[in-house]
């Protein structure tokens, strides 16, 4: 409250005056007076200017939320299925509503407050704005984007535009330093930078993002590069002690090689994979990767002409079955061999909407059955919320449940319930098993009714990009389709896994995916599904 001061000190020397003599025996101190008034309303009118620039900063975020929020709830799903739009709500909500709640707190605008105050506990909080920096991420690794197509919002069959600021690509690069992905780290502060440079406005200065910049460029082995955005941030900045000692620490490390040439063979390693200030992304933990990146995007193995024209669709009765003769399914080969098929108008339109309707409540961040213990627990790599859905629960789920029956020729008695699960932001599931292992034996255990057997798959939305489902082991990659489903057997008729199942759930790049599944286990269907000859049968 600065501008208060010079009345302060006004106010003081009033007394002052006032404990010297009286002011109207001296018109000489009145009109000093005068001047102290003057001054007094010159400090009134800064304090008045403070307060009125407060306003109208409220003023112009509450016409710019207004304005989104028209736009947002007009269409919630269709808005949140651009994946900036979703990470922006988060930010908002988690870190620039807290904002605007410490600007207003310096007023005595007490109602919103605690109205704000009470609203913040449903807010998200900063795990899920990390979060969803994270899905960000994700897209850009597997969809291969680099950040100013992220940052301008391009992309596919996307209804709304949303932006990056400045700010928001700082944000990024700060969740990426704080979690030691250095990688992210450069990509997101070099576009913040890069926006800055262009006179974009932002309360983010040009040292902060320089300073996240050149260290996290030194983590990466890059030092003469590191030297170079140091000296710049030294240039802005001369007295920023911390750079000043990293463009020492930097000169002392350049100076080693010189004297030492031979260790300076990892720099020239690195200034190879670093051209335009492109750095190689760094090996994770899963070994398909690249393959299961490649197949999300639409690329990777494509099935020979000659194999191709075994496949082939046709309408299926469930051999025979009493239920499906006069109103048979359309089915239609995915893949020849694992077999994977996908059917045709499996569930309507109403289905599908009474179905999302009772899973709304239940869900709850998706779980992975831990292969030790067989306990159900979350995992980084399965990014969804889903619930389980019973018989008793409405009829439809009953109804489904017989005609996934009917389709199969397989039981449903042992099956699981029906799971239904909605992705997100950048939601998926990295390549894994449906059916359990040889060295994870108790998976199943509590359950008592053997392995998973199949997987039947449906699809509840279309998704206008990525989503798809894909098998790495040998390239089949299924799009999802609204009220289709897939079929494929996870196991040999000898019991055996089929290793070759080993699929995937790509990130959503755009749109919001929903899908059912129900697994089937081996008991009760020994003679649906009898044993073959041989273990691969």
């Amino acid at each position: 409250m600065t501008p208060w001061i010079p009345s302060l000190l006004l106010m003081c020397t009033i007394c002052t005056w006032h404990a010297k003599g009286e002011f109207f025996t001296s018109i000489g101190q009145m009109t000093d007076l005068i001047y102290a008034e003057k001054d007094l309303v010159q400090s009134l009118k800064a304090y008045i200017q403070e307060e009125e620039s407060k306003l109208l900063k409220i003023k112009s975020w509450a016409e710019k939320m207004e304005s989104l929020t028209i736009k947002s709830t007009s269409d919630p799903e269709g808005y949140l299925a651009h994946p900036v739009n979703a990470y922006k709500l988060v930010k908002r909500l988690n870190t620039e509503w807290l904002e605007l709640e410490n600007l207003v707190l310096q007023d005595s605008t007490k109602g919103f407050i605690t109205n704000l105050t009470i609203q913040r506990q449903f807010f998200p909080n900063e795990e899920d704005e990390t979060g969803a920096a994270k899905a960000l991420m994700r897209l850009q690794d597997t969809y291969k984007l680099d950040p100013e197509t992220i940052s301008k919002g391009e992309f596919p069959g996307t209804k709304y535009r949303s932006f990056l600021t400045v700010d928001d690509c700082f944000g990024m690069g700060k969740t990426a330093y704080s979690d030691g992905d250095y990688y992210h780290t450069v990509l997101w502060m070099q576009q913040a930078l890069k926006q800055h440079d262009s006179g974009e406005e932002a309360t983010i200065s040009k040292v902060e993002i320089l300073d996240y910049l050149s260290y996290a460029i030194f983590q990466l082995g890059d030092i003469r590069r590191a030297m170079e955005l140091t000296r710049r941030l030294v240039s802005l900045d001369p007295s920023h002690e911390r750079a000043g000692s990293n463009m020492r620490y930097f000169e002392m490390l350049l100076e080693r090689e010189k004297e030492h040439p031979v260790l300076n063979e990892t720099s020239d390693t690195i200034e190879a994979t670093t051209q335009g200030g492109i750095y190689e992304r760094p090996q994770d933990y899963l070994p398909e990767r690249d393959i299961y990146e490649a197949l999300c995007r639409g690329e990777g193995v494509k099935m020979t002409p000659r194999r191709q024209k075994r496949l082939s669709c046709r309408y299926h009765n469930g051999n025979r079955n009493p239920n499906l003769i006069i109103a048979p399914f359309k089915e239609e080969d995915e893949w020849d061999s694992p077999h994977i098929v996908r059917y045709y108008d499996v569930l309507s339109d109403e289905e599908i909407e009474k179905i999302k309707e009772l899973a709304k409540p239940k869900l709850a961040r998706a779980t992975v059955r831990d292969p030790k213990t067989g306990v159900l627990t979350t995992a980084s790599y399965r990014v969804s919320k889903s619930s389980w859905l019973e018989e008793e629960d409405d009829p439809v789920v009953a109804k489904v449940n017989n005609r996934m029956e009917y389709i199969t020729g397989l039981t449903a008695k042992t099956a699981e319930l029906l799971q239904v699960a909605n992705y997100g932001m950048g939601g998926q599931y990295e390549p894994h098993f449906d059916f359990s292992r040889k060295d994870e034996p108790d998976v199943f255990k509590r359950l008592g009714t053997g392995n998973r057997v199949a997987t039947f798959l449906n699809y509840m939305s279309d998704v206008q990009a990525g989503g798809a489902t894909v098998f790495p082991d040998f390239g089949a990659a299924i799009w999802p389709q609204k009220g289709t489903a897939v079929f494929w057997y996870n196991l040999f008729r000898s019991g055996e896994g089929d290793y070759r199942t080993r699929h995937a759930a790509c990130p959503v790049l755009v749109g919001c995916k929903w899908v059912s599944n129900k697994w089937f286990h081996e008991r009760g269907n020994e003679f649906l599904r009898p044993c073959g000859r041989t273990e691969v049968d």
